[in-house]
């Protein structure tokens, strides 16, 4: 006979009698229960939410979530299962953290996540992980990345030498900055294989180096990032939980949905029936004093002083390197140059599989339909492979985001198949098409909000 059901007076009355190193009387909730704790619906103000059909209250928790307090702020109240999964290598070590905060489970008869989701969609795609770690393709190839990191020494040398053997003026001085640049960008994509950690196989060494690399090698906070980019992959697209968003609504309006919502609403902080054009200069030209700026005062303000000692060095150690060669002025102008190319690049590529598709809130889908209705992928090539740091496979990426990008291509067709079985659309496009859907789906969106602006 199924135990009955709490009623959520009950529930958080047994909860706080039996606090304490996790260890509970067995308790049982409803999915509508655990639906009320998202911290935002009065008087339910705790945060919980459901792992592998266990519930957790992570209030006391979630600021010291070393992802990042809204990583698990974002999945309140909801089955947070499969990002679990996703984010974690060591389960075995994040259990520890998560015991203390275990407070009962789902009731018998409730399903293995929320009902409004496709339970077949969620149960195929945890047999599908399943095979991908029999398969081992979440195991690294040390010798891959060895080579990955070593052409970027290669490149970053390389950019010195043609300095110092012939000098700062033209010629050798764009050669240099295509050098650095590609550098730098190449170096975007190895400090995001190290932030996934998808370098070594123990989570230790992924997050020391990473640290190392960010800070030294580009003058930026590992810990910065990882706090924007999990929120990202927790909720990509997702309107007020995804920080890739924020440029919503102050300088563009992204998908078509909120654009219209916006122009209803009579709101206009810029000309957004052009901002397929000023997105050229606006949005790599902005996101470059964003970028330093965040960076330096987030690490004050969380009072990361090691990170900030490193990443201080980095500018120390490039003056040092190239101001004795070149000149103070010609260097400011070489950093500049170099920065900002690296910022088109990287905005190109990471918003070409994101921008074009689907932007709303936060409707709490399955795992697979949130990750693919919110990305594409771009057509497999040595190029487009290397170019885009193996981005260009943006599916694979977020369904499994500790993956080793040199094993997407081995996964991608067991995912379409995946796919094509519960109908879910796969989309692959040419680079040059991706780069052109970023100026058409922002067009797009700008004429949406313009008509109800002006008609609506």
């Amino acid at each position: 006979m199924a135990p009955p059901q709490l009623s959520s007076e009950t529930s958080v009355k047994q909860k706080e009698e039996a606090a304490g190193g996790g260890n509970y009387t067995r308790r049982f909730f409803t999915w509508e229960e655990v639906a009320l704790r998202t911290g935002r619906i009065p008087p339910y103000e705790e945060h919980w939410l459901v792992i592998d059909r266990k519930v957790y209250d992570v209030s006391g928790f979630y600021k010291r979530h070393p992802g990042g307090a809204r990583v698990m702020r974002h999945y309140a109240g909801q089955d947070a299962t499969d990002a679990f999964m996703a984010f974690h290598l060591d389960k075995n070590q994040v259990n520890k953290y998560l015991k203390p905060l275990l407070i009962g489970e789902l009731a018998p008869d409730q399903p293995d996540s929320e009902p409004n989701k496709n339970q077949l969609t969620i149960e195929d795609f945890r047999k599908l992980r399943s095979t991908v770690e029999e398969m081992g393709l979440l195991k690294p190839n040390n010798v891959f990345f060895f080579l990955v990191f070593l052409h970027i020494v290669l490149l970053d040398a390389g950019a010195w030498l043609t300095i110092w053997y012939f000098g700062s003026s033209l010629v050798p001085f764009f050669i240099g900055v295509a050098l650095y640049t590609t550098a730098q960008c190449q170096m975007n994509w190895f400090q995001h294989d190290l932030g996934h950690l998808s370098v070594f196989s123990k989570s230790k060494w992924n997050h020391m180096l990473h640290e190392v690399i960010m800070c030294l090698m580009k003058g930026l906070s590992a810990k910065w990032w990882n706090n924007l980019h999990f929120q990202h992959h927790a909720k990509p697209n997702c309107f007020r939980k995804d920080p890739d968003l924020n440029m919503h609504p102050f300088l563009f309006v992204l998908g078509n949905k909120l654009a219209a919502e916006l122009g209803m609403q009579k709101k206009k902080f810029m000309p957004y029936n052009h901002q397929h054009k000023y997105f050229f200069i606006s949005g790599p030209g902005l996101l470059l004093p964003f970028f330093q700026f965040s960076v330096f005062y987030f690490t004050i303000k969380k009072k990361e002083w090691l990170e900030l000692t490193l990443l201080t060095s980095y500018y120390i150690r490039i003056s040092l390197m190239y101001i004795p060669i070149m000149g103070f002025k010609c260097f400011i102008m070489y950093y500049l140059l170099i920065r900002l190319f690296e910022i088109c690049c990287f905005t190109w590529v990471s918003q070409m599989n994101h921008i074009p598709m689907h932007i709303d809130y936060d409707q709490n889908t399955d795992w697979v339909s949130a990750q693919l209705q919110a990305t594409c992928n771009v057509d497999q090539s040595f190029f487009n492979d290397w170019f885009t740091g193996h981005l260009n496979f943006q599916i694979e990426h977020h369904l499994f985001p500790t993956m080793p990008r040199h094993n997407f291509w081995k996964v991608a067709p067991l995912v379409k198949s995946l796919c094509a079985k519960h109908g879910i659309a796969y989309q692959c496009k040419s680079l040059l098409t991706a780069f052109g859907d970023i100026v058409r789906s922002l067009k797009d969106s700008g004429q949406t909000w313009h008509d109800a602006y002006m008609h609506g």
